[in-house]
C-alpha cells in the first residue's frame, strides 16, 4: 500500500463515525505490505505489519480495497467473489465506508 492511500484513508476518515469504536482492521495485501488501522473511540492510528489480535482481518488486493473506498466496488460483492476474503467481526468490515466515505 502506498503512502498516498494511506494519507488518503488518514484524511477521509470521519471521527464521527468511529465513536466509542475500540476495533483493529487487519490488511492482509496480496500485493504489498501489511497493515492495520488502530480505531480507537474517534480516533484513527495506521501501522505496518500485522496485529497479534485484530477484530477483523481482511485479505485483498490494495486495488480492491481502493474499489471499494472509492465506491467503484461493492464490499459484499467483492466478498461474494472471493476478492475480499474476511475472518473475525466481519460485519465490522461493513463500517469501513461510513469510517471513510468518500469525497
Amino acid at each position: 500500500m502506498s503512502s498516498t492511500t494511506l494519507e488518503k484513508l488518514k484524511a477521509r476518515f470521519n471521527p464521527e463515525a468511529a465513536e466509542g469504536m475500540n476495533d483493529i482492521f487487519q490488511f492482509h495485501f496480496t500485493d504489498a505490505e501489511d497493515y492495520y488501522l488502530n480505531i480507537q473511540d474517534g480516533t484513527l492510528d495506521i501501522q505496518e505489519g500485522e496485529h497479534d489480535d485484530p477484530s477483523v482481518s481482511l485479505s485483498l488486493t490494495t486495488d480492491t480495497l481502493k474499489g471499494i473506498m472509492s465506491g467503484d466496488v461493492n464490499g459484499m460483492t467483492a466478498f461474494m467473489t472471493g476478492k475480499l476474503k474476511a475472518t473475525g467481526n466481519v460485519m465490522l468490515a461493513t463500517k469501513l465506508t461510513s469510517l471513510f466515505p468518500s469525497e
